[in-house]
């Protein structure tokens, strides 16, 4: 249960949870009691952690190691590093914070109290620590809530892990609010069917975006997410850059993590519409200022309906390339590359280096494309070559 404690010099004053007992636990959840607990056990980055019901996929380790990186960055350069994890699943990530990321508080939130004891037992593995001195605490209520009292509290968080389900957006605002200015947000989506362009009513609800199908539905989903961020937060006068991106095919799942910072970003600067032509292949984004004169070269700048315009979305680079680099070094240092398991991670981080130049145009034309047009360009070749041999032939019986 939790409630409002507003003067309080806990180093957690918004939420506190009243003293409750294991008899009145089962009393509100009768399904779990000790007999009823299942005990799965895993290991990730050398910490061993149960799983027990919950709902947790090992494919997803890529991005909490991403996450732990970018929060250690955080930490050295900051001095100081307190975490919301808004929707904990089975306490994994709040413990990789504590332990790799050497955070100095963690608030372990899931709405789910049924899977309060798998996630006790895995922060239990830090010390919990008392008053000024807490390293830890764990809540079961709804997310945008216990953000929203953060907020009211002035309780700010350096780095906020909303680790969500589907299209849920709703949860920007409540974030931003809890977020200390410079701080980090971890946010996800996992709708592929909306990133893709099958939902553009639900997309425009969700991200303020009217997404249509695109070969690249991939880095799309991405723009779409960074893209509704910087919209909720332009709404409270400030503005978001992404530091990295990434997906993943496993649900699928897309991941961005935003440094927040007070004032707007220039006008238009990032935001806007993207195009893909049917015809020729070809991306490129547009203003709000040229709505009306969206065109494509192949078309000899008329309006075409080889044309497909999804949008607004984030329009500027995927990641940042000196803080990408960053983490790839700090990975190094710790031993996270160079060898079978961190191959993978290695890979990522090198090929988010090479994909945040500004200047890489938008998706990618498909190698059948490519190949289509070559044939194209041959053929006409060899027409032209078969002309100019039979029109020599011509010429030469007629002297």
């Amino acid at each position: 249960m939790i409630f409002l404690s507003p003067g309080t010099l806990s180093p957690y004053p918004s939420l506190h949870l009243l003293p409750k007992t294991l008899a009145n636990y089962r009393k509100t959840n009768p399904r779990t009691s000790i007999s009823c607990h299942k005990s799965e056990y895993r290991t990730e980055r050398g910490l061993e952690f149960d799983i027990g019901d919950s709902f947790f996929r090992h494919e997803s380790a890529t991005g909490r190691d991403l996450g732990v990186l970018a929060a250690a960055l955080y930490k050295k350069s900051i001095g100081n590093l307190r975490v919301l994890d808004a929707m904990c699943g089975c306490g994994i990530r709040s413990l990789r914070y504590l332990v790799e990321a050497e955070a100095d508080f963690v608030l372990a939130n899931d709405a789910n109290d049924y899977y309060r004891r798998v996630i006790l037992s895995n922060l239990l593995q830090v010390s919990r620590g008392f008053g000024d001195e807490r390293r830890w605490i764990l809540t079961h209520s709804d997310a945008n809530r216990v953000m929203t009292e953060c907020y009211l509290h002035r309780d700010y968080f350096d780095l906020i892990d909303v680790d969500s389900f589907g299209s849920e957006s709703t949860f920007l605002r409540s974030a931003f609010s809890a977020l200390k200015l410079g701080g980090l947000l971890y946010i996800t989506s996992t709708d592929g069917y909306t990133s893709g362009g099958h939902r553009p009513d639900h997309s425009l609800a969700s991200y303020g975006a009217y997404v249509r199908p695109m070969p690249y539905s991939n880095e799309v989903g991405l723009r779409m997410l960074i893209g509704g961020a910087v919209r909720e937060a332009s709404v409270l006068g400030y503005h978001v850059i992404p530091l990295f991106s990434y997906y993943s095919y496993h649900g699928p799942v897309f991941r961005v993590m935003l440094q927040f910072n007070r004032g707007k970003l220039p006008k238009s600067r990032h935001y806007g519409l993207i195009s893909y032509c049917t015809q020729c292949g070809n991306s490129q984004a547009f203003s709000w200022h040229e709505l009306g004169r969206i065109n494509c070269p192949c078309n000899n700048a008329h309006v075409s309906g080889s044309l497909i315009v999804s949008g607004p979305l984030w329009t500027g680079p995927l990641h940042n390339a000196t803080y990408v680099t960053e983490m790839l070094n700090l990975a190094e240092q710790r031993g996270w590359t160079g060898n079978g398991i961190g191959m993978d991670l290695e890979k990522l981080l090198k090929l988010m280096i090479d994909e945040s130049d500004p200047e890489l145009p938008f998706g990618y034309i498909k190698l059948d494309e490519v190949l289509v047009k070559l044939c194209l360009i041959m053929l006409l070749l060899l027409e032209f070559n078969s002309y100019f041999i039979i029109k020599l032939e011509f010429c030469d019986r007629l002297h």
